[in-house]
């Protein structure tokens, strides 16, 4: 394993020993498990040092525990050597994730956007997008830190009216009383 810098992506989280060979079970941390496979080479990072390069001997699925990816890395040969592992991300260079279908972006582009009125005015910054599993009809929320506090904003194209993830900007038209509603709350 050596370490390596490059921008990255967090798509696992190695969450227990799987076998007895040095396999290791994650939380997967992504919403296309299947493009885990394809990897031969990825970060494993605890979150506070550099992130070390790992070889990927082998990856599959397991519909177990609501579905989790295994992973067999090289170096990781016994039970021991994979309980040394849990606790760690494994990330992906930002440059390898899948690309998306126009008007459908990733939250992590999303995140630390500047966010703007239809009037110019800067409302704040996103600091977190709700998923569907938290969001009002399956609509994501877009949490943005503001100098009045939190305003949540649905990530919706009828307000949403322009989304620059390259220019870190977010134009939105809310409805008349969204703002004042946050605001409020």
């Amino acid at each position: 394993m050596t370490t390596h810098q490059a921008p990255r992506v967090t798509v696992a989280r190695i969450v227990r020993p799987h076998g007895c060979r040095g396999e290791v079970a994650c939380q997967i941390l992504t919403d296309f498990p299947d493009h885990l496979k394809r990897f031969r080479v990825v970060q494993l990072w605890d979150r506070t040092a550099e992130p070390l390069e790992a070889r990927v001997r082998s990856c599959w699925l397991s519909r177990g525990r609501g579905g989790q990816a295994i992973f067999h890395f090289e170096g990781s040969d016994s039970i021991q050597e994979a309980e040394r592992l849990v606790g760690l991300d494994v990330q992906i260079p930002l440059a390898d994730r899948l690309e998306l279908p126009s008007g459908t972006y990733y939250v992590t582009d999303l995140i630390g956007c500047e966010v703007h009125h239809r009037d110019g005015a800067c409302l704040g910054a996103v600091a977190d997008v709700q998923s569907s599993g938290e969001a009002v009809a399956g609509t994501p929320i877009l949490v943005v830190d503001s100098p009045t506090g939190e305003l949540l904003i649905p990530l919706a194209q009828e307000i949403c009216i322009e989304i620059d993830v390259a220019g870190r900007k977010i134009r939105v038209e809310p409805p008349e009383g969204l703002l004042d509603l946050n605001r409020n709350s």
